[in-house]
């Protein structure tokens, strides 16, 4: 029996998620959009290609969270992008009442699902979708540095040559300015990336890896990123609907991990059929551990400012 999945909002990110999602075939999928219509177009073209590329599964679009029903997971991509003008406060409450409704529509109608977010500012919806839904903490996951750490993965294979796959890497903290890269930890088939690279080099890959959200919007002026974002969202679904138990890094709520409590921050978590069934903690220097740190604080800044504390 295939599982269910669900998808809320069929902008760029929810609908090529809802593609990528059907063309895996071990899932059936449910896109949803309020625009009339928007989900329910998507949804047939995406069915109508499912022959071509060998996949049964079934995929509706809709407008009502009745579809929505039962999902084991949902995939929560809802919400708008910041606009010129726009202040990062306007950004910040106009999601949160929209993630807001779509967290309460879920705990009603799928209350045993597992939430992927994705609609940023990722650490702080995460933390209100916690909230709206009343879900444990291993039930409610944003999506961020699975993102982040392959940016910096596909910078350092382009500049040494070599195949992403040989690149290993990591990228914790919030989802932003304030993210923390760790090139200490970043190999090359097994050889430290700082035995490879200069300081200066590294440091600029990193750099380009953190901005790597603001060049794709320069450069298509109108419009973000959203085949990068889609794929890492659908890679945390696979290792939840396959118990695939791989470690990504991911958005989770810590309690006590990294000496930090009560917020949500990106870091490595064993991913599997129960949501996140670990949180690694992995051995940092003092300058990463308070990086780390500084990173949840811009969360809780944001936590604040939308009165959840």
């Amino acid at each position: 029996m295939r599982a269910k999945v669900s998808v809320i909002g069929a902008g760029m990110v929810g609908g090529t998620s809802a593609q990528r999602l059907a063309e895996r075939g071990y899932s059936d999928v449910v896109l949803l959009d309020i625009v009339e219509g928007l989900a329910r177009g998507k949804a047939l073209d995406i069915l109508q290609s499912l022959p071509v590329v060998g996949s049964d599964a079934g995929i509706i679009g809709t407008a009502s969270y009745d579809d929505v029903a039962d999902s084991d997971i949902v995939v929560i991509t809802s919400g708008i992008a910041r606009k010129p003008g726009m202040s990062r406060e306007d950004l910040v409450l106009t999601n949160m009442k929209i993630v807001a409704g779509v967290c309460e529509n879920v705990a009603r109608v799928a209350p045993e699902s597992i939430v992927v977010v994705v609609t940023n500012p990722l650490d702080a919806m995460v933390q209100l979708a916690l909230s709206v839904t009343g879900f444990e903490r291993g039930r409610v996951i944003g999506q961020s540095g699975i993102l982040d750490t392959a940016r910096l993965r596909t910078f350092i294979a382009e500049e040494l040559g070599v195949a992403v796959t040989s690149v290993s890497a990591y990228v914790l903290g919030g989802h932003g300015n304030t993210m923390l890269a760790l090139p200490r930890l970043c190999t090359v088939g097994g050889v430290p990336l700082r035995e490879l690279l200069p300081p200066e080099r590294v440091e600029a890959l990193v750099q380009r890896a953190v901005n790597g959200g603001a060049e794709i919007v320069g450069l298509l002026q109108t419009g973000s990123a959203y085949y990068a974002p889609s794929a890492a969202a659908v890679s945390m679904v696979d290792s939840i609907v396959l118990d695939r138990k791989n470690i990504l890094p991911c958005a989770v709520q810590l309690k006590g991990e990294y000496g930090i409590d009560d917020v949500v921050v990106g870091v490595p978590v064993k991913l599997g059929a129960a949501g996140v069934e670990q949180v690694l903690e992995l051995a940092l220097t003092d300058d990463e551990m308070a990086a780390l740190r500084r990173s949840a604080d811009a969360v809780r800044e944001t936590v604040t400012l939308m009165g959840l504390r």
